[in-house]
């Protein structure tokens, strides 16, 4: 575009990614629809690819996007003559309201995406279009993005999508938090969600970058307005503390290239010390007057990889038994590889190899790269080196970030035998 600002487009970006959700937390209690409340969303954004580049972005850019979709849903409900009753109704609760737009969103916090959160969270979805729903449109997440975190194609995805506004629609579920006695119900699918944008934060599915940390703090940012919300509610205080002491990691966790710096490799000086007694101070908390939830134990045991020094110091037998109370909680194959990884620092590799290999018929962990490169780690370290190459080529083609790849590619050239006739500079064998 001609005469655009520079970092206009970026700005946009930005602001998109910050903002997205608030912004259709707010229309959606406006407007009270979901699709409505999304089309205009990204009309706005659409204007504000066009605007500021060229007035340049504005101080609040969250109320500008705010005003605009205002504008362009009342536009689009005036022409529908079937929304007709609506608008009137919204015309009297608009005259009753100031009249001046907020400074910025953060008035509508943190009460209305929590709204959005729990609306997505209805029992009447399936748990799958539960969480699809909320990553999509409140965590702005695109739908080949959240495909990802689900590991299935971006097509079914979409149609998940679909059907979930649609179920939403069809069923006039409320969009409101829900009363006490329909909390126990809702909570774990707002956590689920929580969980999976952290996810998407701490190891992006896809793009040229290993984290996201915009996504992983707006994913702890939520976590902490739901806990001062829910304060009794020990599995909120699990999750956080989840977040809180693998987040403390970030900084270490890729090199001055962008590169993946495995755990044994990290400067365990440049995680967050800050962050990481916030979350052991909760640890306690998700454990203590009941028995422990899925994110309560994993909060143990990500609290144990915090205090250790160093790998070697690391209490790998204690690991090990939190996750066997894990997979009798939330059985999972990811847990289960998770586990079989703590088993080969306990026991060695051979003893974590064999649990990787009784995985294989998992259908969720065949395309699953950190599944694959596990098992080539283990190979490699067994000396298994052409086993380790193919198993390292197969998380090749599965890796979704461009410095997942780069390491991928050094770990397999460390394994692989040269080329006929070619120079050895290994020490391996080959």
């Amino acid at each position: 575009m001609q005469g655009q600002a520079p970092g206009a487009g970026r700005a946009v970006e930005s602001v998109f990614r910050e903002e997205h959700g608030r912004l259709l937390a707010t229309l959606v209690r406006r407007f009270g629809d979901l699709d409505l409340a999304e089309e205009v969303a990204s009309e706005a954004i659409e204007a504000a690819l066009v605007h500021w580049p060229v007035q340049g972005v504005p101080a609040r850019p969250g109320a500008w996007l705010l005003t605009t979709a205002r504008r362009k849903a009342v536009d689009r409900l005036r022409r529908d003559q079937a929304y007709a009753a609506r608008l009137a109704a919204l015309q009297v609760e608009a005259d009753r309201a100031a009249p001046a737009p907020p400074a910025d969103l953060s008035a509508d916090l943190p009460d209305e995406r929590l709204q959005l959160f729990f609306t997505c969270a209805h029992p009447a979805l399936s748990g799958e279009a539960r969480g699809a729903l909320m990553l999509r449109c409140l965590a702005g997440l695109t739908t080949p993005e959240v495909a990802r975190a689900y590991l299935v194609p971006p097509a079914t995805m979409a149609q998940r999508i679909v059907r979930a506004k649609k179920k939403i629609r069809e069923a006039r579920i409320p969009f409101r938090v829900p009363g006490a006695d329909e909390l126990p119900g809702r909570l774990p699918g707002v956590l689920q969600v929580l969980y999976s944008l952290f996810t998407e934060g701490y190891a992006a599915s896809a793009g040229p970058d290993l984290q996201r940390p915009d996504v992983a703090e707006e994913a702890i940012r939520l976590a902490r307005v739901l806990r001062r919300l829910l304060p009794g509610e020990r599995e909120v205080a699990g999750l956080l503390a989840l977040m809180l002491l693998v987040h403390a990691r970030r900084a270490a966790r890729t090199g001055p290239d962008g590169e993946p710096v495995l755990l044994h490799d990290q400067d365990r000086s440049r995680w967050d010390r800050d962050m990481i007694e916030e979350g052991l101070a909760l640890v306690p908390v998700a454990l203590t007057g009941g028995p422990a939830g899925p994110y309560g134990v994993q909060a143990a045991i990500a609290a144990l990889h915090a205090e250790a020094p160093d790998l070697a110091a690391t209490d790998w037998p204690q690991i090990v038994a939190l996750y066997d109370v894990l997979l009798a909680l939330a059985p999972s194959p990811v847990i289960a590889q998770n586990r079989a990884a703590a088993v080969a620092m306990r026991d060695g590799p051979e003893a974590g190899l064999a649990l990787l290999d009784e995985l294989a018929g998992e259908d969720l962990l065949r395309g699953y790269h950190p599944y694959h490169a596990a098992r080539a780690d283990l190979l490699e370290r067994l000396g298994r080196f052409a086993e380790a190459a193919a198993a390292y080529r197969q998380a090749l083609e599965l890796a979704g970030t461009e410095p997942e790849r780069a390491l991928l590619r050094r770990r397999l050239a460390a394994v692989e035998p040269p080329a006929p006739g070619a120079e050895v500079h290994t020490s391996r064998g080959w």
